[in-house]
């Protein structure tokens, strides 16, 4: 079977605050969630075919993540069980301003478990477009199985796209993190990159500088978007820059999921348009569907459960 996209790395539970017991506890809702699998739910919304490949535990969470994955509608014939690890949870601690923090349980987790020997190559063979971040990066045997499922997608012909999603508390050290985030860079065609993430990477908190920095370290990188959080988002491809501010209808929750609603919102573009010959509008166009889809995703918790229906992105843009 030939596939949209397909997409690997980790699939978890994100435990979520939501409110307090009557003996004044703090209530987690247990989300489903994964920054790669978040991607791949937006994406079905959108009416792409999807694969997931990674690994969860052979445990409740696990069950619950499988069932997930096939209600979205996602093909989970990449998703492997381990008998002997329990699958990665995270802990989300939601600020007043709807941004958070992460607690991670993954020291081992299931997601890191996955080798190269168990990947499903007939997906990766069979895919326009492969998505990965930079969880998978952070330890073996995962790390091995990324680099070489993106070595089999690229020798079928397939995009490579690349959201480093950065988990400071994942990596032994900063120097780690930037070498193996560094090394994502050099493979993808389209990345998607946080604010803080250009900080981290290339030491300035300006868009445009950061950008040319990539741009000429990374010839790789045909379409590269920056999301700055509710300010907005940009886009540059070649020599043409595009911005286009952040919805603020209100009603944010917390945004848990909204860097990877933008980036599934940004591949929809590209497998709609190609990534060769793109134009200004056209940036204009992306960025202003996948802001609305983003915020859509913050008036909910969770993510791969609270992806928006294209209908409801159409509206938010009709208001915008």
């Amino acid at each position: 079977m030939a596939y949209d996209v397909a997409a690997l790395g980790e699939l978890l539970i994100d435990f979520t605050q939501n409110g307090r017991s009557e003996q004044g506890n703090l209530l987690f809702e247990a989300n489903p969630g994964g920054a790669p699998a978040n991607v791949l739910a937006m994406l079905r919304k959108l009416g792409h075919s999807c694969v997931f490949l990674g690994k969860v535990g052979a445990d409740g969470f696990g069950d619950v993540l499988e069932e997930t994955l096939r209600g979205a509608g996602i093909d989970s014939r990449g998703l492997r069980r381990d008998k002997a690890v329990h699958t990665t949870l995270a802990v989300v601690h939601t600020f007043e301003n709807g941004d958070r923090d992460f607690s991670f349980y993954r020291k081992p987790g299931a997601d890191i478990n996955l080798s190269a020997d168990e990947l499903d190559a007939d997906a990766l063979r069979n895919c326009r477009i492969f998505h990965f971040g930079s969880l998978s990066l952070t330890d073996e045997p995962v790390r091995t199985a990324t680099r070489e499922a993106i070595s089999l997608a690229r020798e079928a012909g397939a995009l490579i796209s690349y959201d480093p999603n950065l988990r400071p508390p994942l990596w032994d050290s900063d120097g780690a993190a930037r070498e193996q985030i560094a090394w994502g860079l050099a493979q993808c065609d389209v990345l998607k990159i946080s604010d803080n993430e250009v900080e981290f990477m290339c030491g300035t908190t300006d868009f445009d500088k950061g950008a040319a920095m990539l741009q000429e370290q990374y010839p790789n990188i045909k379409l590269l978007n920056i999301t700055a959080g509710a300010e907005g988002s940009y886009s540059y491809y070649g020599d043409f820059r595009a911005f286009e501010a952040g919805c603020r209808l209100g009603g944010v929750i917390e945004t848990t999921g909204a860097g990877d609603t933008f980036c599934a919102s940004v591949l929809h573009y590209v497998l709609d348009h190609g990534v060769d010959v793109l134009t200004e509008p056209q940036l204009h166009e992306m960025l202003r569907f996948a802001n609305a889809a983003a915020y859509l995703v913050t008036t909910k918790r969770g993510a791969i459960k609270s992806m928006p229906e294209p209908e409801d992105v159409e509206r938010v843009l009709n208001q915008m």
